[in-house]
């Protein structure tokens, strides 16, 4: 069954929440593939598998390892950058793991996210935490 999606009433636009399960992620990626390809001008090929990634590594992130029933995605598109915002209900910060080589356990996302983004910030709160991605259009 996918993840519910609604839009937020009260957030900013063209945010939106989900269901905190897996299906959650294909519906992210679903998401922001549509949202790249309305974009005029154009982002480059590479550009938008970076996006793409960093969506699917911080919702998949948020939907393994974060507290809380929902998340939201925001997408924005300026003249010179892509922002990708996602928000939780879990107030502690994303964790550093060392890669799992052997067990296929994880451990690569977050050190992947911010390898692509050219900024990379996280806004703890006392309801949750908010990360930030931005990457040159």
């Amino acid at each position: 069954m996918p993840a519910q999606r609604t839009r937020l009433q009260d957030g900013p636009p063209g945010t939106i929440t989900f269901d905190k399960e897996p299906g959650a992620v294909t519906d992210a990626r679903d998401l922001t593939r549509d949202f790249l390809a309305g974009l005029d001008p154009a982002v480059g090929e590479q550009t938008a598998a970076s996006v793409e990634l960093i969506v699917s590594e911080l919702v998949t992130n948020v939907v393994r390892h974060a507290r809380g029933a929902l998340c939201s995605l925001r997408l924005q598109a300026l003249p010179g950058v892509i922002t990708i915002t996602v928000s939780d209900a879990d107030p502690r910060p994303p964790r550093e793991r060392t890669p799992d080589l052997a067990g296929g356990t994880g451990g690569f996302g977050w050190p992947m996210v911010r390898n692509l983004a050219t900024a990379v910030s996280v806004t703890l709160g006392p309801t949750g935490k908010t990360v930030r991605a931005e990457l040159a259009r």
